[in-house]
């Protein structure tokens, strides 16, 4: 890219023009030197906004003729320059262990964290899509992602004297967003359009550098729009339900629209949530088009390269738009398919003939893709539990919901200091490849070296804090007396926790506040206090969760807590970033299974910070007793006050029984000998399992290349697999409920038992189905399936005697014969979702 093709930039001094290739590439985000260069050109600029594209914008021309005669500015600039170019050359992971592979991978999510430059994102949906792309930069994934440019993204927070929250919604100017208009061949604005009810709707898209990954990101704010129209994009979950289905029609509609307008050719259709499950209507509607097949067809060819990852854990958390609204929107779109109205709401709705059921996005999302997976092991059983409806007599364990857990970009989470203690253990490269040699490679730190990292890091925490505090007294109008204190705030020999995240109920944010003079003991031991740092957002309409907010607020203003409790307002990812890198623990309390996966308390592990956690997410997988603290029983207690009283009460017993204990029990040099013990095997065990990189290379590895190759052989040779599917889910669909056994018997022999049992099944080809012998697990065992094979014909033309011989470890009434579709390369139940038992 030369210096005339950047969007709204000054022409720089000859030797500068470096700077914009850095700054319009958000890898600057996760890398420590970067912040040093643009800290060097304005370091207020780069202290209030982050963000680089910014800097070059407004920094003044005297200021840049100074630099372009800075040596050592060059040099700095020079060599990031250098760094820069050799990644984007350099052979990854993957071109490593896929060599020749023509993969391509389209990333649909609503929201993307991945800079406080690019302000797209609300909570940690957009953090792990964030993250996401940033991994798949490091390694090398072939992915593009597809989003929305909101003219509002999240909104800001403060909050006044009384502890009542208000919002804000700053305009995101997007000439000040790291971001650039792409061009079509002609070199005109890259538009794609979708049609609305009020006529058509013109999208302009943006593109975003993520290292060797691009974001493109939908637009509606053309002046072309109408003004309604060009405030469909305008704000990030805002709005009402018809706003909602808009923008999911722009990101899925739009999104895969916006592929085919580029000319990407992408195997894997990857929905981060159900929000974009439209793209695979139209992904199939693309299909029919190109390979002139009805739409039953062109869904059975492309619906094995699309992968819905769900991250609800709750069934009443999935969007759903009535269908007097999908049929506003969609029903000229759902006739071009060839289906209908109610031929496209049947695929969202559980019950597929009623008429009056609203469309889910998420059943949409599941009907059409070849792949589901949840974000953690617990979960997945949670989806499992949650989508069963769509799985009619299914044993819940068969639910196609398998799970990757989720893991954080660690680059983007650690600490400059952090950062190179692991670059001296472990070398540079460290988290762009297997990570194989951590653990060995960690355990050469010496326990001097691993406290002393966290000294520094509480240091830069709590300077950061005052600063911060300072500020938020400013705005507030606080008395100069008071404000002069702020720098007086936290200390940092004290064990400091952190607690951080959106406040809502089910998040239980206050549970530490159930007691709250027992907490005031804790805070305040006479030989080992601590102190508490909480930052938070409620959504604007959420009245419980700004109660919650306003409880810590005031508790924080008790005169006994002036020193012990820091609630910072407008929490945000740069807020986020410096809390994990400097707390010594990290709390979270979800109410359990509500707490799909978390990731806040995977940030603190790269910087030696410990987790006290509710048994929930990933740590219900992720927990042992020498790596941190867990609290609950495992098990689900719904919203029962009795059960949050007996974990507070757990909570408080653990912080003063161990955690306090542990962290000020010292050697004879001043170490916590304990401490630094459960910092080494949290950073050497967990910080490898749950980062992104891991997570990135299973879903490569576990699902996208299994999944890309499905999808060629249901495309090859004209979509003749597909053709044979859907003929094959016909005749299921004629013949199965006049599907039917006749006698079962199972008798042992030796050993072993022989099962036997004759099954009618009308005209149906025997290959069409398997009739397998099932028993349901035991413990924590899987169930028992086994396949049972055609003995003999059973004295009609329909009928057919089934045989297997099994061990015989278990009562012989445990088993029950039953009948399941099957079809070479179909995903059983997820495409054909009926099943027969044998009734005894």
């Amino acid at each position: 890219m030369t210096i005339s093709n950047y969007y709204l930039l000054s022409p720089l001094p000859e030797g500068l023009e470096g700077l914009a290739e850095l700054a319009l590439d958000l890898r600057w985000s996760w890398n420590h030197t970067a912040d040093k260069l643009w800290k060097y050109i304005d370091p207020e600029l780069w202290t209030l906004t982050s963000n680089p594209w910014l800097i070059l914008q407004t920094v003044k021309a005297n200021r840049l003729k100074d630099l372009s005669a800075d040596s050592t500015f060059h040099k700095l600039m020079d060599e990031l320059v250098a760094d820069h170019r050799e990644m984007i050359g350099e052979k990854a992971w993957f071109q490593r262990t896929y060599p020749g592979s023509t993969l391509k991978i389209a990333y649909f999510s609503m929201e993307y964290g991945l800079s406080e430059a690019l302000p797209i994102y609300s909570g940690g949906l957009g953090i792990l899509a964030g993250d996401y792309l940033k991994t798949a930069s490091d390694l090398g994934v072939p992915v593009i992602g597809v989003g929305i440019l909101y003219q509002q993204g999240y909104f800001r927070q403060t909050i006044d004297a009384r502890g009542d929250q208000t919002e804000f919604y700053p305009y995101n100017d997007p000439g000040q967003l790291p971001v650039i208009p792409v061009r079509d061949h002609n070199g005109e604005w890259l538009r794609i359009r979708i049609d609305f009810p009020g006529g058509i709707v013109w999208l302009r898209v943006w593109e975003a550098k993520v290292g060797r990954v691009k974001l493109y990101l939908l637009d509606s704010n053309d002046p072309i729009n109408s003004p309604a129209d060009r405030g469909i994009t305008s704000e990030l979950y805002g709005g009402g339900s018809e706003l909602r289905l808009q923008q999911e029609i722009v990101l899925g509609i739009g999104g895969w629209r916006l592929l085919d307008a580029m000319d990407i050719k992408a195997e894997i259709c990857h929905l981060n949530e159900g929000h974009a499950a439209l793209a695979v209507v139209e992904r199939a509607r693309s299909f029919m088009n190109s390979e002139h097949q009805p739409f039953k067809v062109a869904l059975a060819a492309t619906r094995s390269g699309n992968i819905f990852t769900t991250h609800t854990p709750v069934e009443a958390g999935f969007d759903r738009f009535s269908p007097e609204l999908m049929g506003r929107y969609l029903s000229d779109y759902a006739d071009q398919l060839g289906i209908g109205l109610s031929g496209l709401l049947s695929l969202g709705r559980q019950d597929t003939a009623n008429s009056q059921e609203p469309l889910n996005m998420a059943f949409l999302a599941m009907r059409g893709a070849g792949v589901v997976n949840a974000v953690s092991r617990l979960h997945g059983k949670v989806s499992q539990r949650i989508f069963n409806p769509l799985f009619p007599r299914w044993p819940q364990i068969e639910v196609p919901v398998t799970y990757v857990t989720n893991g954080v970009h660690i680059p983007s989470w650690d600490s400059a200091a952090a950062d190179s203690n692991w670059t001296n253990a472990c070398g540079k490269g460290r988290w762009r490849d297997t990570m194989d040699t951590i653990k060995e490679d960690l355990a050469k730190v010496s326990d001097e070296a691993l406290w002393q990292l966290r000294m520094e890091q509480i240091k830069q925490l709590i300077n950061y804090v005052r600063s911060r505090i300072e500020r938020q007294l400013l705005r507030a109008g606080t008395p100069s007396q008071i404000i002069n204190q702020s720098n007086q705030l936290l200390d940092p020999d004290i064990l400091t926790m952190g607690f951080a995240r959106r406040f809502t109920g089910y998040k239980r944010p206050n549970l530490l506040l159930h007691d709250p003079e027992r907490l005031a003991r804790i805070l305040n031991h006479p030989h080992h206090p601590v102190q508490l740092i909480i930052a938070g957002k409620a959504h604007p309409r959420d009245e419980e969760g700004k109660n919650l907010v306003r409880e810590w607020w005031e508790y924080a203003l008790r005169a006994d807590m002036r020193n012990k409790i820091v609630f910072l307002s407008d929490y945000d990812m740069a807020m986020a970033e410096q809390l994990i890198q400097g707390v010594d623990l990290w709390i979270n309390t979800p109410r359990r299974p509500w707490e799909a996966c978390g990731t806040s308390g995977m940030k603190v592990l790269v910087n030696g910070g410990l987790n006290l956690s509710e048994r929930d997410g990933w740590w219900a997988e992720a927990y042992r007793n020498e790596i941190g603290w867990a609290i609950g029983d495992g098990q689900e207690h719904g919203y029962d006050p009795t059960w949050d009283a007996q974990e507070a009460e757990q909570l408080y017993h653990i912080l003063e029984e161990e955690i306090v204990p542990c962290f000020y029990e010292r050697d004879g040099v001043g170490i916590p000998a304990a401490w630094v013990a459960r910092m080494r095997a949290s950073m050497a065990d967990l910080t490898p399992q749950y980062s992104s990189n891991r997570m990135l290379r299973e879903y490569v590895d576990r699902l996208y290349h299994p999944a890309a190759k499905n999808y060629e052989r249901r495309i090859a040779d004209s979509a003749q697999k597909s053709v044979l599917l859907c003929q094959w889910l016909e005749s299921l669909e004629k013949h199965w409920h006049r599907l039917y056994f006749g006698k079962f018997d199972i008798q042992r022999e030796d050993d072993d038992y022989i099962a036997t049992v004759t099954a009618y099944l009308d005209e149906l080809d025997p290959k069409a189905i398997k009739v397998q012998l099932y028993a349901e697990p035991q413990g924590n065992e899987a169930a028992e399936i086994h396949e049972m094979d055609v003995a003999a014909a059973a004295g009609t033309a329909t009928g057919y005697l089934y045989r297997t011989r099994i061990p015989a470890l278990r009562p012989a009434e445990h088993y029950t014969p039953r009948i399941i579709p099957a079809f070479d390369g179909a995903q059983i139940p997820l495409e054909a979702n009926l099943i027969l038992w044998y009734q005894r």
